[in-house]
């Protein structure tokens, strides 16, 4: 390199009488650039990258020919590179196609390989995109539903999805220890990419991130395998999501159903996709603990449910209905007859008894309502629950649930409301079945 350096040096000072010529003054130069361009056609004996302090050699063309037909240089060979696996191509952006002049790229699979079981990963090089270009495409919905992949980031969510029977594609690790905390038997068919820290904090949605990045294909619900000890816990109580479309309340949903012990979780057309990061961090991995059926219409929803089922309905901005029944009794008390009758007459003018709401009947939350096979409704905050659910609760001998709230306060969120209701409802359907279970044993 440095004869290489003194060679172009010595050029420049050659100026060529024959081929200079003078424009406003000034002398122009040339320079024999052919001795440079045979320099940068020479083979690097050693080649250095930013950041590594590795190096990759690089034998001559006729010695690594005859090295390649002596089986002792090839066992030597073998022994020294079993730390390194040397990869003809390399792996970063445009750099697909490569040359007989391009040094071959150290990958590091190396001395870790034997601890992780021989799985064998890549190190992305600078300017390497896919981290990038695979974050911000799963975080599409389009995507998600096109191409059938979903992003998972932690350890936790992680190995939840991979007990649960979900196939990693692609996953990026800032450290080979964060690669051993996860299950290595079942990561043989992905692709292990390791990455600097500092490019999972720019793509990472945690706070604090934990240095796992994967790309998962989108789980079907039919084919993963959910705990056994958590179904064995499970009651016969199922969960409606009627047009919650805040990410946080409805990963806090799913979280409390699963943690309920609910038998499913069924989610209408109107819902957030529940497959969004934001959703799977609220969710805690209620995803692989429990079947999640999404994009359902209410014609497709009766069919996830047994045939003899009652469907409950949580109102949500009820809990004070009684008491502004008591204002407008006070009040009516000391308004005059007259705008009375006035007001009930325009009243009954506007109604229209084919677009009126079915009418349910209204149940305190700790009143008893559920036995047997249950189904509970838990709309948005924005709309409250729809028609088709009312008519389906009206079909089914449902109610309304109310949760009584102090004087001041207007309402209670969708998580909060399903929290309450899905506990005590799993309160009532044990308390059901061991009355059953004693009615049983008392008549043998």
């Amino acid at each position: 390199m440095a004869a290489l350096i003194s060679g172009v040096s010595r050029e420049l000072m050659i100026i060529t009488e024959r081929r200079s010529w003078r424009l406003g003054g000034f002398k122009s130069v040339f320079v024999n650039t052919r001795r440079f361009i045979r320099g940068l056609r020479r083979r690097p004996v050693a080649v250095l990258y930013p950041g590594d302090e590795r190096e990759t050699l690089i034998k001559p063309r006729e010695q690594s020919k005859q090295r390649e037909h002596d089986p002792k240089t090839q066992k030597k060979h073998s022994n020294k590179t079993d730390g390194w696996r040397l990869k003809d191509k390399p792996t970063g952006p445009g750099m697909g196609k490569s040359s007989g002049n391009l040094p071959r790229v150290a990958v590091e699979s190396c001395s870790v390989r034997g601890q992780l079981g021989g799985l064998r990963f890549d190190r992305a090089l600078p300017g390497d995109q896919r981290l990038a270009k695979m974050v911000s495409i799963a975080r599409s919905r389009a995507f998600r539903e096109q191409e059938g992949k979903v992003l998972l980031e932690g350890k936790r969510l992680i190995c939840d999805a991979v007990a649960a029977g979900a196939s990693p594609q692609t996953l990026f690790f800032s450290r080979v220890e964060r690669l051993r905390e996860l299950p290595l038997d079942k990561l043989g068919q992905a692709s292990l990419v390791k990455v600097k820290f500092e490019d999972l904090r720019v793509w990472s949605d945690l706070v604090a991130p934990q240095g796992v990045i994967a790309i998962f294909t989108k789980p079907d619900e039919s084919r993963l395998t959910f705990p056994k000890h958590l179904r064995l816990q499970s009651v016969p109580l199922f969960l409606i999501c009627d047009n919650v479309r805040d990410p946080g309340s409805l990963g806090t949903i799913l979280r409390c159903a699963a943690a309920a012990g609910c038998d499913r979780v069924l989610l209408t057309q109107g819902c957030v996709d529940p497959w969004e990061p934001k959703v799977l961090r609220a969710a805690m991995g209620a995803h692989f603990r429990l079947p999640i059926f999404s994009g359902l219409d209410w014609d497709t929803v009766s069919g996830h449910l047994p045939k003899t089922v009652t469907v409950h309905v949580a109102d949500e901005g009820s809990g004070n209905v009684r008491r502004r029944d008591a204002e407008v009794q006070q009040l009516g008390e000391t308004c005059s007859n007259s705008v009375l009758e006035e007001y009930t007459e325009s009243d009954s003018d506007e109604s229209d008894d084919e677009l009126a709401p079915p009418c349910l009947e209204q149940k305190v939350y700790h009143e008893h309502w559920a036995q047997r096979n249950t189904a509970l409704v838990i709309s948005g905050e924005t709309r409250g629950p729809s028609s088709e659910a009312l008519q389906l609760a009206e079909e089914t001998d449902g109610s309304k649930l109310v949760v009584p709230l102090a004087k001041g306060v207007e309402r209670l969120n969708s998580a909060m409301t399903a929290s309450i209701l899905l506990f005590e409802g799993r309160r009532q359907l044990m308390k059901f079945a061991q009355k059953a279970r004693r009615g049983k044993s008392f008549t043998h």
